[in-house]
């Protein structure tokens, strides 16, 4: 007998009480694992999350939760070939299994990555700047994202049993949420051998992943406001789960993503000798073929101009006869099977409801494999296009979830928006077309019933990841029919695990709950320049002011002279007093800028090693010759970087006239030594 597979809960390895289901190759029909839940504590499991895989995870840091992924992202790496010999008896060819279990692990990396940079080295992160809510600016407001003191939970689908659960799990963990996995049952083996993998690392702290293999009976009941659940799957269950009295009325977050009837629309400025008609039929047959069709991205409407269905439904047919289907393990097979023999049968009971509207244009709903595959025991189907015909509605309803597409022909970019509307709401479309004013109309048709559009054309081809990729740093969900989530999307994915919340308070409160110096909260001035205090000495708040600098007529000249920037305002008197903002020759703002630096910067070495940047720079008050300016530089917020010898440091600069007039106002953003003086540069 194969082996029962087991569920990681509450710490330890939990193997069920019975022999469980079988769960077959999808290329052989040979029994690969067996599943079941029998006897399994879910509730043991929330609580596991709740006290012991939140509280550690809470108690990290964003750029250490970060750490995290990016080490786990290194283990996977060098285990991977394990899995992809799993993948295969999922009837995934070399190339799917790299989508899945390469495009998972770099899901991993990318979120590391972003973690790091666009997250602060906290446990907080603030969204958008102090807002004054009163006149003497004593009483102000701010939103900031804090953790949920919860459990995600993530139901997979079994099309991608290694990216599903890694592109659920990484933002979730950044988030400070601690994850029960549930994989589809017909894949869940690779996934419980991925989960092996990074519970045998221990690298991520006790309780933040948890794998339930089976049923997940009862796990919904044991969740409370405070927790979510992101399901993949079918508008079916997503209903069932959308009706759970937690859901309904206990607060139960919950993000789905359901069927989507994605459509690919060939613009009316392409013609068949333009590059934009093959790169349109290579990417049609390309998300028909990959993962045998089995993608919630796919192409399953094929929507091109009357005069041009011909040429497309040759071409799609020509490049589709190019496809061996059968086992996997044979290299010469360039699509593999279904997960199963249900699933197959599935797609062929919707390629016979599509037929009431439709004719088959290329391949037999009957066809299995043609390279190395029993047909009576291996889950193949070969490649099937149809082509609708007028007013067909079955298109616009049926997914069959397998390689099958559908040609739609629409008269005007008007209708084809329309077509594509159809679908009641998709994760994706494509247009392909090489006309600015096609894009457009056609984005902005679609972009309110799809959660992303992409525009191909020969400029962007060499480059574009496909119709079918979501990528970590852009959103994947779409509106209505395909569910409403939203997931990825870089830090937006992280964010949408969290609570934001409105804070009021004085500027001193808001400084000490934000850790983010408020503009009117108390400063410290001391003997000790700021520059000469490291990392370890600088505190919130501290500050200088700067003594004065009166600008002269010759500054203003040397400058525009020096640089070049001889623009009128600087350099022409009499044209400079028509100017109704100025009135007069102004100094540069950049002249205004450098000589403020001039003001604060201490010159001699110490723990500040550079200046990186400038933010939000804003110009208030022009400075005129005769002018005096000052500047008040405080430390705004002190970022630490993991692994290495300094951190940031951003300071809050306001530039002041003789008459306490607010000339300008930006963030400085400064490097600086941990310690100081620096410890010896290490020998290569």
């Amino acid at each position: 007998m194969s082996t029962l597979l087991e569920s990681y809960a509450a710490g330890r390895w939990f193997r069920a009480s019975d022999d469980g289901e079988p769960l077959l190759d999808a290329a052989t029909g040979e029994e690969v694992a067996r599943l079941s839940s029998r006897g399994l504590d879910v509730a043991a499991m929330v609580r596991h999350a709740r006290l012991t895989g939140g509280p550690a995870l809470r108690s990290l840091t964003f750029h250490e939760r970060a750490a995290l992924l990016k080490a786990l992202a290194k283990h996977l790496s060098e285990r991977k070939e394990e899995l992809y010999a799993l993948s295969v008896r999922t009837g995934a060819t070399s190339r799917d299994t790299a989508i899945d279990v390469d495009g998972g692990i770099g899901t991993l990396f990318s979120y590391a990555s972003k973690g790091a940079r666009e997250l602060p080295n906290d446990t907080v992160v603030l969204d958008g700047g102090p807002e004054r809510l009163g006149k003497g600016g004593t009483f102000v407001g701010r939103h900031l994202y804090t953790s949920r003191p919860g459990v995600a939970v993530q139901i997979n689908a079994f099309n991608f049993p290694v990216w599903g659960m890694l592109e659920k799990l990484a933002p979730a963990f950044l988030a400070g949420l601690p994850s029960i996995v549930k994989p589809a049952g017909q894949a869940a083996y690779l996934a419980e051998r991925a989960v092996r993998q990074i519970i045998e690392s221990r690298i991520l702290p006790e309780g933040t992943l948890q794998l339930l293999a089976g049923g997940p009976a009862g796990l919904l009941d044991e969740l409370t406001a405070q927790d979510g659940v992101a399901f993949t799957g079918s508008a079916h269950t997503a209903g069932i789960l959308r009706r759970h009295p937690n859901v309904l009325d206990g607060g139960v977050l919950l993000g789905v993503e359901a069927d989507s009837l994605n459509c690919s629309i060939l613009g009316p400025d392409v013609g068949p000798d333009d590059p934009e008609f093959d790169l349109f039929v290579k990417g049609v047959v390309t998300e028909m073929t990959v993962k045998a069709g089995q993608k919630c991205t796919a192409i399953r409407r094929v929507l091109v101009p009357e005069p041009m269905a011909g040429p497309v439904v040759e071409a799609l047919a020509a490049r589709l006869a190019k496809i061996t289907v059968g086992d996997p393990r044979n290299p010469d097979v360039r699509m593999g099977a279904l997960v199963g023999l249900g699933q197959r049968d599935e797609v062929r009971k919707a390629v016979e409801a599509l037929r009431a509207s439709s004719e088959i244009v290329f391949g037999s709903p009957g066809g299995t494999a043609q390279v190395d595959g029993d047909p009576e025991r291996g889950a193949f189907m070969t490649p099937l296009l149809l082509r609708a015909r007028p007013g067909a509605t079955e298109p616009h309803d049926v997914e069959p979830f397998g390689p099958v597409s559908t040609v739609l022909t629409y008269d005007g970019l008007e209708a084809a928006v329309d077509l594509a509307a159809r679908g009641r709401g998709s994760l994706v479309a494509s247009v392909v077309t090489h006309d600015p004013r096609v894009a457009r109309t056609v984005v902005l048709g679609l972009a309110p019933w799809h959660g992303r559009v992409l525009v191909l054309d020969r400029d962007d081809a060499k480059e574009s990841t496909g119709h079918g990729s979501p990528l970590p740093v852009l959103v994947h969900g779409g509106p209505g029919r395909a569910g409403g989530g939203e997931e990825l999307g870089g830090i937006r994915g992280v964010l949408r695990h969290m609570q934001r919340t409105a804070v009021q308070a004085s500027p001193d409160m808001l400084t000490a709950v934000t850790g983010q110096w408020t503009t009117g909260a108390g400063r410290r001035v001391s003997d000790v320049h700021p520059f000469r205090r490291s990392l370890a000495e600088l505190r919130v708040g501290d500050t200088i002011a700067s003594g004065t600098r009166t600008v002269t007529l010759e500054d203003i000249g040397h400058f525009a002279e020096f640089t070049g920037d001889v623009f009128y305002a600087h350099t022409d008197a009499e044209a400079a007093a028509r100017n109704p903002l100025f009135g007069g020759i102004v100094a540069h703002g950049y002249l205004v800028v450098s000589l403020a630096a001039g003001l604060f910067v201490d010159p001699a070495p110490g723990p500040v090693l550079a200046n990186f940047g400038v933010d939000a720079l804003r110009f208030l008050t022009p400075v005129k010759a005769g002018d005096t300016i000052g500047v008040t530089l405080t430390v705004k917020q002190i970022t630490p970087r993991g692994g290495a010898d300094y951190g940031e440091v951003r300071w809050d600069a306001v530039v002041t006239n003789q008459e306490d007039r607010t000339v300008a106002t930006y963030d400085v953003l400064t490097l600086v030594a941990k310690t100081w003086p620096a410890a010896p540069p290490r020998e290569a």
